[in-house]
């Protein structure tokens, strides 16, 4: 089965929480050309902003790409909450607002990418991390993501969590892929 790699981070470009900058629009695109290079399938929340950079990223190189949104279906996807459809092969309707589209986006991923992000994304990160999931975090992309180490030592909680910082999408990628892999080999002597 291919690996499903998640690309959270920052939706609103402009607004109540700031500018996204050019440097992490350009790192998400980098990260969703990856994952298509190394034949994963990205997920993230269906949204403008990181999300749809990777998404576009992905889909220049022929990646596939899964979005999972917070609204019941395309109309309110569409016209409520005005998020895209262009680089989407699948977009889930959750009808389950943010947070629980949150729930849904991060447990179905392999692996969860923190790209810049603020109050959202911090949310999306904390439900990786307490699932005990492969976590890499886009260091030098601004955001929640430039304090997550921070964050980890003032929770003091131990999860089973991997947190995989690195400045470079491509090597970002790789060693998440070399951790995915660690853990189905694993799975595979249990079963």
């Amino acid at each position: 089965m291919k690996p499903k790699i998640g690309i959270m981070g920052s939706a609103i470009e402009r607004g109540t929480g700031g500018k996204i900058t050019l440097p992490a629009k350009k790192l998400a695109y980098e990260l969703g050309r990856e994952i298509a290079r190394h034949n994963c399938i990205l997920i993230n929340g269906a949204c403008k902003g990181i999300p749809d950079d990777a998404a576009r990223g992905a889909k220049d190189n022929d990646g596939f790409v899964i979005g999972i949104s917070p609204a019941g279906n395309l109309e309110e996807h569409s016209k409520r909450y005005k998020f895209p459809t262009k680089n989407y092969d699948v977009i889930i309707f959750t009808g389950f607002g943010f947070k629980g589209r949150n729930v849904v986006n991060v447990t179905n991923c392999d692996a969860t990418i923190i790209v810049a992000g603020r109050v959202g994304t911090l949310n999306e990160f904390t439900i990786a991390y307490d699932e005990g999931q492969i976590i890499g975090v886009m260091q030098g992309s601004g955001g929640i993501a430039d304090h997550l180490r921070q964050l980890i030592k003032i929770m003091n909680k131990k999860t089973g969590a991997t947190v995989i910082y690195d400045k470079n999408p491509h090597t970002l990628v790789k060693k998440l892929l070399t951790e995915i892999n660690k853990r189905r080999k694993i799975d595979e002597q249990i079963d």
